[in-house]
């Protein structure tokens, strides 16, 4: 089966709304066979709507629509697609009594705005996708000559959601044989460099991918290492990611942390309830980054303890004890602090370990003996305390990151005896 996917708003084309819709429809459907051939994105504008629309299904009689299907006087996706049809709209009776159940279910007051039952508006002749996730319904539209055009919502949760409970189960009833797919098999690393990581892995004697493709994924996070497989039967393809993948990750060795989106802070978690420990964090630079890391990921609170936010160097010495003279001698950013700090956030919140970053996230106040992204991290309490200097790279925002994923690398690596 081959599609074409169209998204639908001006902010799209404006480049303020980024269209991560397009690029997630594409990867969750070639996971099952099915291609997607073109992605498109048109205006809010009915004859825009009408010519993208009216354009894929002459290619591929197969379209997926996001966006326009709120209740403003720019959602015309709807009335562009059923003219594209040659239908009317009307007024559905199941979809009003829903949106006012919703309405009243958010705890709202009063009756449902009259706009909202633009969202009841559906084309004559058209299945209806239950939205689970939200007000707006989807829209199956079909010809008797089997051309379709499947209408999701525009924002990311429920489009998301509405593809999986009620598009995807009617796209694979049409699929005929075993279909091949493209999957793919990501590897989390940090800590190592991208060429470091492709000597290790071009080293291993005999190495096999088995037909299937490696793609090394640099970023703040470090390297993701992507496997894909093309063409194959899901069973063969799963299976043959899993071997290779397990050859990749005994290359990596103790720089994985995770697969697929896994994340190093909820890696950082696990290590901590297998040792029985528990963190705080005092942050800089970070200002709170990497508590939030931390504490982003579900039943944090029975390792995470809390944190500090020493800025001033004032804050370090009262409320982690730093002392003034290691601040003298060696200045805010430097290991000596760090150590301070990680020791200081340990003893005051009561923690078996403790984690300090202190930095120049810049664009300012680099020099040249310590120039702008230069961070300093320490562990203290994962065994002998530990702590390291590093030049990090990008702007503000992408030191702090890269911080952050910094001082998980070190705790995980600390606590397994790694680092």
């Amino acid at each position: 089966m081959k599609i074409e996917v169209v998204t639908i708003g001006d902010e799209l084309l404006l480049g303020f709304t980024i269209d991560t819709n397009g690029a997630w429809l594409a990867r969750e459907l070639a996971a099952y066979g099915v291609t997607v051939v073109r992605r498109t994105s048109v205006g809010d504008g009915a004859d825009e709507i009408a010519a993208g629309v009216g354009a894929a299904l002459e290619r591929t009689g197969a379209v997926i629509t996001t966006g326009g299907l709120g209740p403003t006087s720019d959602d015309l996706t709807k009335p562009s697609v059923a003219a594209l049809f040659g239908r009317a709209m009307y007024e559905d009776a199941q979809v009003v009594e829903s949106l006012v159940r919703r309405w009243k279910a958010m705890g709202r007051t009063g009756d449902l705005p009259k706009s909202n039952l633009q969202q009841a508006l559906v084309p004559e002749g058209a299945g209806i996708l239950a939205n689970a996730h939200g007000t707006a319904p989807g829209i199956w539209l079909e010809d008797e000559r089997g051309r379709w055009v499947a209408m999701l919502p525009g924002v990311p949760r429920e489009m998301r959601g509405l593809f999986a409970d009620e598009l995807l189960p009617r796209i694979r009833a049409r699929l005929e044989g075993t279909p091949t797919v493209v999957r793919s098999h990501t590897i989390r690393t940090t800590g190592i460099a991208e060429s470091v990581l492709s000597d290790r892995i071009l080293s291993i004697a005999g190495l096999d991918l088995e037909g299937l493709s490696l793609a090394y994924l640099p970023g703040w996070e470090g390297v993701d290492l992507r496997l894909t497989a093309r063409g194959l039967a899901p069973d063969k393809a799963d299976a043959r990611l899993a071997r290779v993948a397990a050859v990749l990750r005994t290359a990596a060795g103790e720089h994985v942390y995770g697969e697929g989106h896994d994340d190093l802070a909820a890696a950082v978690l696990d290590e901590l309830r297998r040792a029985g420990k528990r963190i705080a964090v005092a942050e800089s630079c970070t200002g709170g980054l990497l508590g939030a890391r931390l504490t982003a990921i579900p039943g944090a609170s029975d390792v995470m303890l809390g944190g500090i936010i020493a800025y001033h160097n004032d804050v370090k010495m009262a409320a982690l004890g730093v002392h003034a003279e290691t601040l003298a001698a060696h200045g805010a950013v430097s290991e000596e602090t760090a150590r301070e700090m990680a020791a200081g956030v340990r003893r005051a919140l009561g923690a078996e370990v403790g984690v300090a970053i202190t930095g120049i996230a810049g664009p300012d106040g680099g020099t040249a003996e310590k120039p702008v992204g230069t961070v300093c991290i320490a562990v203290d309490g994962a065994g002998p305390a530990k702590s390291f200097r590093a030049r990090m790279i990008g702007d503000r925002r992408e030191v702090r990151e890269r911080s952050a994923q910094s001082a998980l690398s070190l705790v995980r690596r600390a606590l397994l005896g790694t680092a």
